[in-house]
């Protein structure tokens, strides 16, 4: 009965949320097109044809996925390299910051005119955006083996690639876990900042094309679809640590 009210508790708080966000906007009278009522939302988002929703959040979906991806291919030789070079550690990782560090809102418009406005800058910025999260917690992991292992598999001659991918890689991967279901929903935040600058399909493009015709109930819509598709992947993503690496999880998880 307790783990059923636990599991229960989230979902009813949401509902409480909606009711009292319905009665605020019909008790004030608040007209639609600055807070529009969750009924309203509801109503705008069944009348916005099926078929353009799924055109526009696969469009979003492909994005999201797509730098998600490539940001793990290219995060995992950047944080093994700069756990093993001393020099890179000293070169590559102030790059990494200063990119972090730049808002990305900032370089997005010029990402674009730099590679044209196809689905290349998108994935770009998705990227960006995800990457250093990942190098970083990465980095901390394979930093995180206890050093007697370390000196036990040089005692037995084990070669480096042995060492990072029978002993190091292990103890990373609750700390690649974490930065994974971080980067997922920054991967989808990106993909909505890239939307906002040169698309002409996605969540995002459609929450701003419906604020600028004073569409709000339907950039409502739009919003609600973009959280639902991000907490999904998010729970895909813990959802894949359980099945694959169980071990990895806290006690308790």
């Amino acid at each position: 009965m307790q783990r059923a009210i636990d599991r229960a508790l989230p979902a009813l708080t949401f509902l409480a949320i909606l009711l009292f966000w319905e009665l605020v906007c019909r008790g004030f009278e608040i007209p639609g097109f600055l807070l529009p009522a969750p009924s309203a939302i509801a109503v705008a988002a069944a009348d916005f044809p099926l078929s353009q929703w799924w055109g526009h959040l696969w469009a979003t979906l492909q994005v999201t996925l797509l730098g998600f991806f490539i940001s793990i291919l290219v995060s995992l030789p950047i944080a093994a390299a700069l756990t093993n070079f001393r020099f890179l550690s000293r070169t590559l990782l102030p790059i990494l910051i200063v990119i972090q560090s730049t808002p990305i809102v900032a370089i997005a418009p010029i990402i674009v005119v730099t590679l044209g406005a196809g689905l290349m800058p998108r994935v770009v910025i998705t990227c960006l955006i995800t990457l250093f999260p990942l190098v970083i917690s990465t980095a901390t992991g394979l930093l995180a083996t206890p050093a007697e292992l370390i000196e036990l598999s040089r005692s037995l001659r084990a070669s480096r690639a042995r060492e990072y991918f029978q002993i190091r890689l292990p103890f990373a991967v609750p700390y690649i876990f974490s930065a994974l279901k971080v980067g997922i929903t920054l991967s989808v935040i990106g993909a909505v900042i890239a939307e906002f600058v040169a698309a002409e399909r996605g969540l995002g493009y459609l929450i701003l094309f419906s604020t600028s015709s004073f569409k709000v109930p339907q950039a409502f819509a739009a919003l609600a679809v973009l959280v639902t598709a991000s907490l999904l992947l998010f729970r895909l993503v813990v959802i894949l640590q359980q099945r694959l690496f169980p071990w990895s999880l806290p006690k308790g998880g």
